[in-house]
């Protein structure tokens, strides 16, 4: 299997924190696709994924999915014990409830910031800007990050007890908040404790490493 991505991608973060977590980083192959040259839109790649984000898994098979919450249960099925998506239904609806909570309300708000309100990736990359609306994402991303600053006031993770793929999304947010220098607002403890102790994680941390 293949992952095309950008080692130091906030989105690509994702898939290779859970791939750590999963102990499956060693039986992947992985091939960059350069971001700052505009790559991911280009032809050849948008045959692989329509939409011409990244990540991208390619199949033995030669089919390919794409989107991180895909790929992520995909691989966290393979061994029949998905420990990142849920076991249960309850467990598998609070997960992906609270994944996509994290994606919508901060880490795609953080994108939308970059890519309209900051240079993003360059000129030749960011055809279409509109500031005002990367300023509007950038509030939304603060206010999402006090949404489960909230939420983890009465929970140790995210989406209950124990560790999941709705972590992970919202540690990808955070990812990219420290990329283009948002940071968390000081009265979210909860949340910069929280953040703290996912640091801890050696998923977590080799990803971090690669921002530095």
């Amino acid at each position: 299997m293949k992952i095309y991505d950008w080692p130091t991608g906030p989105y690509p973060a994702r898939v290779r924190i859970a791939l750590t977590e999963k102990g499956m980083e060693s039986e992947i192959a992985f091939e960059t696709v350069d971001l700052w040259k505009g790559e991911h839109k280009m032809a050849g790649f948008l045959k692989k994924n329509y939409s011409g984000t990244l990540p991208v898994l390619e199949l033995d098979d030669g089919a390919f999915i794409a989107e991180c919450t895909a790929i992520t249960e995909y691989f966290d099925n393979l061994d029949g014990n998905p420990i990142l998506t849920g076991n249960t239904s309850r467990e598998k609806g609070d997960i992906h409830m609270m994944s996509k909570r994290a994606e919508l309300e901060v880490m795609d708000a953080v994108s939308v910031y970059f890519h309209h309100a900051t240079p993003g990736l360059g000129p030749d990359v960011e055809l279409y800007q509109n500031n005002e609306w990367g300023l509007r994402q950038r509030d939304k991303a603060l206010r999402g990050m006090r949404y489960f600053d909230s939420v983890l006031r009465e929970r140790s993770f995210v989406a209950g007890d124990k560790f999941s793929m709705a972590d992970i999304t919202l540690v990808g947010g955070l990812i990219f908040a420290a990329i283009v220098d948002l940071p968390v607002p000081g009265e979210c403890t909860a949340l910069l404790a929280w953040y703290e102790r996912m640091k801890e994680r050696p998923s977590v941390s080799k990803q971090l490493a690669l921002k530095a």
